[in-house]
């Protein structure tokens, strides 16, 4: 199972320095990926977690990152796909792509906070369909010397979109959702499946089931079907509901739980820590903490 972490993108640690050092460190110690998530506002009444009150662009974000870096691998889960055309995703998605050498990973769900439905001016249904259109405009827009496509939510008159992604097909997309239907779909037609920050280890093991059953059933090669989990990070006191949680041997045998449910790669956010990625953080203290946590769970450590 490859191990990666989240980039600083939330709260007080969002700043140019902390995710230029931290990025630069993740490479250095050997994580296979970097990622960040979407967050485009928080409407006045809603009750969010203050991890998502103050977030940097997930694209801008990994652009930057990607300036500083050689190796590790920029991933965004998830771009809420309702709240952009999906020919204007395409062109961020294959800049990043060029820009990065090839590293991008594409995460993209279809969104849960109405204030932000508003704000876009979208709706999330038909689920289903609109995930299929907009995945089919992207590798077409990808791929084709001349793209078009004429279908019920999205369309695209014959056009060309250069530079082409550096990634054959164009970056790895990867679908978000916990209903049995959309991990189905992201079996069918996607690179894999990436859960959300509160997805259970039961329920990644079974949603990995079902993802890779309906690969096989649609022809596909389940092994190379991808899971890919962002996992939270508590030290100090063992919570047994919260596999990554304790010291640091214990998250570590935490991760091992999450290979053994068929993960293919585990991320720890440290966002979500509020003592990092809190809007009250305070911003030295984190960084300090953060790379104590980053060097301590280094990929080099895991299974000792």
């Amino acid at each position: 199972m490859l191990i990666s972490c989240g980039l600083p993108v939330s709260g007080a640690w969002a700043a140019p320095a902390s995710l230029g050092r931290f990025a630069r460190l993740a490479e250095e110690l050997g994580y296979h990926g970097l990622w960040s998530f979407q967050r485009l506002l928080a409407g006045r009444e809603q009750h969010l977690a203050p991890v998502y009150r103050s977030v940097l662009d997930p694209i801008v974000a990994l652009g930057y990152a990607a300036a500083l870096t050689e190796r590790v691998r920029l991933g965004v889960s998830v771009i809420n796909l309702p709240y952009l055309s999906p020919a204007y995703l395409a062109k961020q998605a294959a800049t990043l792509d060029v820009l990065s050498g090839g590293r991008h990973d594409l995460g993209l769900g279809t969104g849960w906070s109405e204030p932000e439905f508003r704000a876009t001016g979208s709706r999330p249904g038909p689920r289903g369909r609109r995930v299929e259109e907009y995945l089919a405009v992207l590798r077409a827009l990808w791929t084709g010397e001349v793209a078009a496509f004429d279908g019920e939510l999205y369309q695209v008159p014959p056009s060309t979109m250069r530079p082409r992604p550096v990634q054959a097909g164009g970056p790895p997309v990867l679908l978000g959702g916990t209903a049995d239907a959309a991990l189905r779909r992201a079996g069918r037609i996607a690179a894999g499946w990436v859960t959300s920050s509160r997805t259970s280890l039961a329920e990644v093991a079974r949603g990995a089931q079902i993802v890779r059953r309906a690969a096989e059933e649609a022809g596909r090669d389940p092994d190379l079907v991808r899971v890919v989990v962002r996992g939270t990070v508590r030290a100090g006191r063992r919570d047994d509901a919260m596999p990554l949680s304790g010291d640091w041997a214990q998250i570590r045998g935490g991760a091992q739980l999450y290979a053994q449910a068929g993960v293919t790669e585990l991320f720890y956010d440290l966002n979500w820590d509020p003592l990092i990625g809190g809007p009250d953080a305070d911003p030295v203290a984190a960084g300090e903490r953060a790379a104590e946590i980053l060097t301590a769970l280094a990929p080099i450590n895991f299974g000792e």
